[in-house]
C-alpha cells in the first residue's frame, strides 16, 4: 500500500510539475449539460454525469484547479477557440473534420452508435447480417448491412441532435433516402421520437443503453448493427485550442493513467451501465 501510494504521489508531482511549466494552474471546461449521462444536470441544477466525474479525477491528476461551464452544443466550439474556456469535455468524438480547428486529447471512451425506434414501429425487429460495422474499412458484410438499413428507413423521418458524428453519417450514407431532422438537444430529440413525429432516432449506445432501462424509454427499443469509425470518429477525447496543445498533452496522459489503473472503465461502468472505456 505504502508503495502505490508513493507511486501515486509521484505521479501527481509529475502532473502537477508539467501544469506549472506551462502555466495551466486554473482552467475552465466545457460540458453540454443536456447528454445524460455523459453530461446534464440532476433536479436541484448540478451538474453531474460520467463527464463531470472524469473530469474531476483527471483535474486531481494534471493537478490543475477546474470549473466546468456549462455551454450549448451548437456553439461549443467557437467559445472554444474565442477563450470563453480552456477544454471541452462533452461527449465529443474525434473526427478529421473538427481536428482541422481544434486539437484534441487522447480517447478515454468510444462507445457505437445505433438507431432506436419505438416498439410498436415496424421496424422494431430491424436486423442486419452483421452486429457491427466498422465505417473506418467497409468490407463486404458491412457494405450489405449499410444497403439493408437504406431500404428499411428509406422514406421516413429520422432524427439526430445536430453538428454531431450522428448527422454526419446520416448524410454521407442515407441522406438522398431519409428525411433528416436535426434537434438541438438529445433530451428534445427522444420527446419528438416519443411522440411519433420521427420515425427512428440515431445516438451512442452509452446514451441508449441507460435511458433504455428508464420509464422514459420502456417503449423504445435499439434495432440494426451498432456502428464505429469512418464520420463516427476516433473515439471521445477532450478538445482543445491548438495553441494550446502542452495542455492537450496534459491531459492525454492523465486519461492514459486513468485507463491504465482502471478508474475510466469504473466510471463507465457506473454511468453507462457497461466498459464503453477507451483502450
Amino acid at each position: 500500500m505504502k508503495k502505490l501510494l508513493t507511486l501515486a504521489a509521484i505521479a501527481a508531482m509529475a502532473f502537477a510539475g508539467a501544469a506549472q511549466a506551462a502555466d495551466y494552474k486554473k482552467i475552465k471546461i466545457a460540458t453540454e449539460g443536456a447528454y445524460a449521462p455523459w453530461n446534464y444536470k440532476d433536479s436541484s441544477g448540478k451538474l453531474i454525469g460520467f463527464e463531470l466525474d472524469l473530469a474531476a479525477d483527471l483535474c486531481k491528476r494534471m493537478g490543475i484547479e477546474c470549473t466546468v461551464v456549462e455551454q450549448a452544443w451548437d456553439g461549443i466550439i467557437p467559445s472554444l477557440q474565442a477563450g470563453k474556456y480552456d477544454a471541452i469535455v462533452a461527449g465529443m468524438s474525434i473526427t478529421d473534420k473538427r481536428k482541422k480547428v481544434i486539437t484534441f486529447s487522447r480517447s478515454y471512451a468510444q462507445t457505437p452508435a445505433s438507431f432506436v425506434v419505438g416498439k410498436s414501429s415496424k421496424s422494431a425487429g430491424f436486423k442486419t447480417g452483421v452486429d457491427r460495422i466498422d465505417l473506418t474499412t467497409v468490407e463486404a458484410g458491412e457494405k450489405a448491412a449499410i444497403a439493408d438499413m437504406v431500404k428499411e428507413f428509406g422514406g421516413k423521418t429520422i432524427g439526430v441532435q445536430t453538428a454531431t458524428t450522428h448527422e454526419n453519417f446520416l448524410r454521407e450514407h442515407l441522406g438522398k433516402n431519409i428525411t433528416i431532422r436535426t434537434y438541438d438537444t438529445q433530451e428534445n430529440l427522444d420527446l419528438d421520437l416519443q411522440a411519433g413525429r420521427v420515425d427512428a432516432a440515431l445516438a451512442s449506445m452509452s446514451y441508449w443503453v441507460p435511458l433504455l432501462k428508464t420509464d422514459k424509454g420502456k417503449d423504445m427499443v435499439a434495432v440494426g448493427p451498432g456502428m464505429v469509425g469512418g464520420p463516427f470518429g476516433h473515439g471521445v477525447g477532450a478538445g482543445i485550442r491548438k495553441k494550446d496543445q502542452a495542455l492537450a498533452d496534459m491531459f492525454s496522459k492523465a486519461i492514459q493513467s486513468a485507463i491504465d489503473d482502471g478508474s475510466v472503465s469504473k466510471l463507465a461502468i457506473k454511468w453507462f451501465g457497461f466498459d464503453a472505456s477507451a483502450k
